[in-house]
């Protein structure tokens, strides 16, 4: 197991802000499993409009950092990181469940675990918390596609 600073999560991740949403990678086994964190702050630009009188961050938004998480967990099973001609794209959410919310000051953690890969298309279970409390958690489908320009 081992970790990512953000200038490593950078590498393979195409996102940038504001929709970059990961901070760390505390550890990963690849092939298995990841564990990332996002520092969820009042500066966030959807907290200007999402419930502006009771800042909540968007469900949409964790499950859309738990694919980030299995994106990497995809790109270091695979040995490999991103080129400009292919993507990893998020083909698929089973189960979602939004358990509480999650507001400013909050630590994400977001663990993601490789279930399996068929026909190119990889599932992960993935489940994000705060304090030890699942906040969300759902099953995620992804795939490597080239980009068409």
């Amino acid at each position: 197991m081992t970790e990512m600073n953000i200038h490593q999560v950078l590498e393979y991740l195409p996102h940038r802000y504001p929709f970059l949403l990961i901070d760390r990678v505390l550890s990963y086994d690849p092939g298995k499993s990841i564990c990332a964190l996002k520092n969820v702050t009042i500066n966030e630009p959807f907290f200007n409009g999402h419930f502006p009188h009771y800042a909540v961050m968007p469900g949409v938004l964790i499950i859309e950092a738990l694919a980030q998480a299995a994106a990497l967990l995809a790109f270091v099973s695979k040995g490999e990181k991103p080129d400009p001609d292919t993507l990893y794209y998020f083909v698929g959410i089973d189960n979602a469940r939004f358990k509480k919310p999650v507001s400013p000051g909050d630590t994400l953690h977001l663990h993601v675990e490789f279930q399996r890969e068929l026909r190119g298309i990889w599932r992960f279970g993935a489940k994000a918390t705060v304090e030890d409390d699942v906040v969300a958690e759902a099953q995620l489908m992804c795939a490597k596609r080239a980009v068409k320009k």
